[in-house]
């Protein structure tokens, strides 16, 4: 295996990501999508988490779920374990937005990948099962408490 490959796909993945991003109009800016999708991931989250997630200061992120919360994508709770915390859920308004941007986002790659090759495309369509495999092993409970 070339000792390069986790470095050249996360580049690829990158660029894909900004190609997408600069020809298309999303219905929210990507930093939220971002935000949203991480929630949408965790199921619930608090902002600290969030925020060494996101690799920003806790009032930084205070004000991300601040703005999502306003457009009413997002809700806090108190969290049962720490009468201090908040925890945050993505609402199915904030569903129903990142589905959007996902789709718009995707529609923006999707007329290079009807130029492919039909091989080109089931190989694609393999890589992203194994890139699926990938993130679900890295982040399952027995591999992430290492």
């Amino acid at each position: 295996m070339s000792s390069t490959l986790g470095a050249d796909l996360l580049s690829v993945v990158a660029r894909l990501n900004r190609l997408a991003n600069q020809r298309v109009r999303m219905p929210i800016p990507f930093a939220q999508a971002r935000l949203l999708s991480t929630i949408e991931d965790r199921g619930e989250a608090r902002i600290s988490d969030l925020a060494a997630l996101d690799h920003c200061s806790q009032p930084t992120m205070t004000t991300q779920v601040r703005r999502l919360e306003d457009a009413g994508m997002v809700t806090r709770t108190a969290d049962p374990q720490d009468a201090r915390a908040v925890l945050i859920k993505i609402t199915p308004e904030g569903k129903k937005a990142l589905r959007q941007a996902r789709a718009d986002r995707g529609a923006a790659v999707d007329p290079y990948l009807e130029r492919l090759s039909e091989a080109d495309r089931e190989r694609l369509t393999e890589a992203v099962d194994v890139m699926r495999r990938l993130i679900t092993d890295a982040t399952s409970p027995r591999t992430t408490a290492r």
